[in-house]
């Protein structure tokens, strides 16, 4: 399955950015508010200037407290982010989300955002994957 497969299976290609000069404060209410875990950080809603994750505001609490939520996104965002092509296979972008121990990957299509995966969607698209070849192995050898 690659990506393209993925995201249609997802449904939804909405992709749900911020401006690098929102609060952090204002960010936890939004992901809060949308029950997801990342924002893709944006000037355009096209292009990719980082991702914003709880994990990212929450180191930045651990370490400046709750004045951090003051700051400004771009202020803390992650901003070398991974990407990844409708072409590429769910496998790939599985396998490069547990490398490097990130949870969100925009997927660019000449240099815009045509979609957004967490390792969530990705996995879930595995599974279901897995058990359609399963049950294809199990019918073939019941004959």
């Amino acid at each position: 399955m690659n990506v393209l497969q993925l995201l249609k299976l997802k449904g939804s290609r909405t992709i749900e950015t911020v401006a690098p000069q929102l609060s952090l404060s204002e960010v936890a209410e939004l992901l809060s508010a949308k029950r997801i875990g990342a924002l893709v950080v944006s000037t355009d809603g096209k292009t990719v200037a980082g991702i914003i994750s709880e994990r990212d505001i929450v180191r930045r609490l651990g370490q400046d407290g709750a004045d951090c939520l003051g700051l400004a996104v771009g202020e803390v965002m992650t901003s070398d982010v991974t990407t990844c092509a409708l072409s590429e296979t769910a496998l790939s972008v599985l396998e490069r989300m547990t490398e490097g121990r990130f949870r969100h990957m925009p997927v660019l299509e000449n240099g815009q955002m045509v979609g957004f995966l967490s390792i969530g969607d990705v996995v879930k698209a595995r599974i279901s994957e897995i058990e359609t070849d399963n049950a294809a192995l199990v019918e073939m050898l019941q004959g």
